[in-house]
């Protein structure tokens, strides 16, 4: 009885309490101190002058380093699993997200990206609000200390290849009231405008978190405010909608419309192409540029790396065709081939005789579940999968890489336009975080898996109470995935292995300001990293007209293209927090946000090791093979080990006789250091090559919290390409 009678008092309590609008937080008011500003540019000008006593110097812009795709507890996604059921250490809305990017990362520009679907208007003045805040800190606006800039995400999935377009960030220029939309434009998501809490689970999860039961009760009011937001009506022009509503575009030509008529700048930023967790298998991105749903000049920039994964590489995987699962070839496994197996050992360890027949049904099912195709497997472990959908020799690749959605299809990729012309993508490269605890820039040490990716840190119940319960059964399970809740469609538990900490944008610009940085962003003369400060320089010398940076297109090249690469790695990391952070926040905001580490430069910088050259041809026709005009790489040049940076030049005297455009990028790749998660599934291999067992990296308590699953890994910089076309192209 005395048990009962304290369950319900409990109970009362809780229905008592109340959730509070959770808002975007305070900013710092302390900016980072002029000479240690000056002190990075410095430091860049001494790099590029010990590369050009190899030879002549690379331009003399400088470098500055930023990340394009933040999320804050405003998205709903960020925000559950900020919960203690989830493993969460609780809120960051806007201020944090400023915070982190000022004192922790130190980064000297930012985007913040918050998925427009759970985005209530409320939330968006806040949003900019913050974001004004965080540039007010900033200083004097023509020298900076930070740039902050206002965007949102746009966040389409679809079931099959042919309803999928992707996700994509907006990214806008200015932030005056007069140079806003007046609502973030999102998908149509209807999974991210429901009660994300089952009655049952708005009352047990405070019980058993109940020194921090508030946040359960703010979740449930953030969820309520986005419920009543009411959807805008149809057929209205958007600049004429009413203030207080939720404005959907259904695809990607319907967002770049709306986005025109606005007339604001901005630029839109395709990511994830090729993450598996939310691409459907079979997905290529030729299919969004023959419907035209591509538009080159507001698609400029492409995210081909962030916490989860990189995206460049194609490989000529096969593809379901007609409902029918490709066998293997050597490097790569199909999933749904390996569903047909694990139903084979398990029908064989039981002696049944019909077993070829239950392969088969369970190769049919797997595919015809789609993304949830996991789940007609009763009772499968993460290890049962092995290294299926995955690249053994790729460089930290997406969970379940989607070729067809890969940088260098893209870049390969020609489709012809209703007049004729042919259209093509025309991106520059760039890498990001897409943190969703307000920590952009976040892989400038890689320390804290649980706190700096996105890999879920379920506690041992949460595991218990989400993971598939049934039995292994010799025989698969047909399922319907628009019947499979979204949590479940997910492989969240074997896609923890690849959640890594999250990339950079580089921008080679005139100044530290707004408009420089824009213009860099908007001419492509950017680059990516995966999350290390590596300095990276690549120049077309003898273009029609004159030098040509990366991010350009040439046309009338006639002579054969002559290039210069130059490389200097990023400095070693001292460890903690340089003092000016100290003297900015107190002891308990710098272990809440930064996790008492900061980016920290040493003296010494690492080595690169070597430059690659990725060339690729432009397709004439559609039907020609990519993995025909995909050279990579094309050129390897090793570089000193003495860390002093890297310079090589190049030509390609093949390029007059292609007679087509050809593409070309580099990558710098830096001396092996450990990374989070960089062994992925870490496979164990027998002597033909093959994956026989797999030691995955958990999100749960499989996997102590204190283990980073650390593992060597080789930074690497991506150079945007330089897109040349000769004369008689």
């Amino acid at each position: 009885m005395k048990r009962l009678r304290a369950v319900a008092g409990l109970a009362t309590l809780l229905a008592a309490c109340s959730g509070e609008h959770i808002g975007p937080g305070e900013v710092t008011p302390v900016p980072i101190p002029p000479d240690i500003v000056s002190d990075h540019a410095q430091r860049q000008a001494r790099a590029r002058e010990a590369i050009a006593e190899h030879g002549s110097a690379p331009e003399a812009t400088q470098i500055l380093f930023g990340d394009l795709h933040v999320h804050t507890t405003f998205s709903p996604d960020a925000f559950l699993t900020s919960l203690p059921m989830m493993g969460g250490s609780g809120i960051h809305p806007p201020a944090d997200a400023c915070d982190f990017a000022r004192f922790c990362a130190d980064l000297d520009f930012w985007s913040v990206n918050d998925h427009a679907e759970g985005v209530t208007p409320e939330h968006w003045r806040e949003t900019i609000d913050s974001i004004r805040q965080c540039n007010a800190v900033s200083g004097d606006p023509a020298n900076p200390d930070l740039v902050s800039f206002l965007g949102w995400e746009w966040t389409q999935v679809g079931d099959t290849p042919s309803d999928h377009y992707g996700h994509k960030n907006v990214v806008l220029r200015d932030t005056a009231d007069d140079r806003v939309p007046a609502r973030p434009i999102a998908a149509p998501r209807p999974e991210f405008r429901v009660a994300l809490l089952p009655p049952v689970a708005r009352f047990l999860f405070p019980l058993l978190h109940f020194d921090r039961r508030q946040i359960y009760f703010d979740y449930d009011t953030y969820g309520d405010e986005v419920l009543a937001v009411p959807e805008c009506p149809k057929g209205v022009p958007t600049t004429e909608l009413p203030l207080e509503c939720h404005e959907v575009a259904a695809t990607p030509t319907e967002l770049f419309e709306k986005l025109d008529r606005w007339g604001f700048e901005h630029i839109v930023i395709p990511h994830g192409t090729s993450w598996g967790l939310m691409t459907p298998d079979g997905f290529s991105l030729a299919r969004p540029l023959e419907e035209g749903q591509h538009d080159s000049a507001q698609e400029r920039l492409f995210e081909i790396y962030s916490g989860h994964g990189s995206a460049e590489p194609y490989r000529d995987w096969p593809s379901p065709e007609n409902g029918m699962c490709p066998a293997p070839r050597a490097g790569f496994l199909p999933c749904c081939w390996r569903a047909g197996e694990i139903i084979r050992e398990r029908c064989e360890a039981e002696g049944l005789d019909d077993c070829e027949e239950r392969v088969v049904e369970a190769r049919a099912n797997y595919l015809a579940a789609g993304s949830a195709g996991p789940r007609t497997l009763p009772g499968v472990k993460v290890a049962d999968w092995l290294n299926c959908d995955q690249c053994d020799d790729c460089f930290n690749l997406a969970f379940s890489h989607r070729p067809g959605g890969s940088a260098q299809a893209a870049l390969a990729m020609t489709r012809e336009g209703p007049d004729g012309t042919p259209r093509r993508y025309r991106f520059g490269m760039i890498g990001s975080s897409d943190t969703h605890d307000a920590r952009g820039g976040n892989g400038f040490k890689e320390f804290a898996r649980v706190e700096n990716t996105e890999a879920p840190t379920r506690p041992a119940f949460m595991n218990r109470f989400l993971s598939d319960t049934r039995k292994p059964a010799p025989r698969s399970e047909p399922v319907v995935l628009s019947e499979v809740p979204l949590a479940q469609r997910r492989y969240i538990e074997r896609g923890a292995s690849f959640f890594l900490t999250g990339g950079l944008v580089a921008a080679h610009a005139a100044g530290r300001d707004r408009q420089s940085i824009w213009r860099a962003l908007e001419s492509r003369n950017v680059y990516a990293t995966s999350g290390d400060r590596i300095l990276l320089w690549f120049d077309l010398l003898n273009g029609p007209d004159g030098p040509r940076p990366m991010g350009a297109e040439v046309v009338g090249q006639s002579a054969p293209p002559r290039f210069r690469v130059a490389a200097a790695g990023a400095f070693e990391q001292e460890p903690g927090c340089p003092e000016h952070v100290h003297e900015a926040l107190t002891p308990e905001r710098l272990d809440e946000i930064c996790l008492g580490e900061c980016y920290f430069p040493g003296e010494q910088r690492r080595a690169i090791t070597r430059i690659e050259v990725v060339r690729i041809r432009a397709q004439v026709s559609e039907d020609e093979p990519l993995v025909s005009l995909i050279e990579d790489p094309w050129r390897v040049f090793p570089c000193p080990a003495d860390g002093g940076g890297c310079r090589v030049e190049f030509e390609d005297p093949e390029f007059a006789g292609e007679g087509r455009e050809v593409i070309y990028y580099t990558r710098a790749i830096q001396q092996p250091t450990l990374a989070v998660n960089a062994g992925g599934l870490r496979c164990r291999f027998d002597a033909e090559g093959s994956c026989i067992a797999v030691e995955p990296c958990y999100g749960d308590d499989r996997t102590p919290q204190s283990d980073d699953c650390l593992a060597p890994n080789q930074e690497h910089a991506w150079s945007s390409p330089i897109f040349i076309r000769p004369a008689n192209s």
